[in-house]
């Protein structure tokens, strides 16, 4: 069976979808004896992350084992992680 998602780093918060995951999908990813187990509060695009735990107001949204963006809404556990709840903190010149 092919996984529905990815787990780069035990460190993740996020976990990036292997395909379109639906609303209410329960999904289990795991690496390295470590496993996180999240029920989707909305759908997930291809290739998209999302939250394996909640994120608070301006914490980091780590992927890779390293922060890839500081969260500019709280997210909840399942839910989409992109552009319109977080932001870049690499490569940006004006922060």
């Amino acid at each position: 069976m092919k996984p529905k998602a990815i787990l780069i780093d035990t460190k993740d918060n996020v976990a990036t979808a292997f395909q379109e995951l639906a609303k209410g999908e329960t999904v289990t990813v795991s690496l390295a004896g470590t496993e996180a187990t999240a029920v989707l509060t909305q759908d997930i695009p291809f290739g998209h992350k999302f939250a394996l735990s909640a994120i608070g107001l301006h914490e980091p949204v780590v992927k890779y084992g390293e922060t890839i963006g500081l969260a500019t809404d709280p997210i909840q556990a399942g839910q989409h992680v992109h552009v319109h709840n977080m932001e870049s903190q690499k490569g940006r010149g004006d922060k």
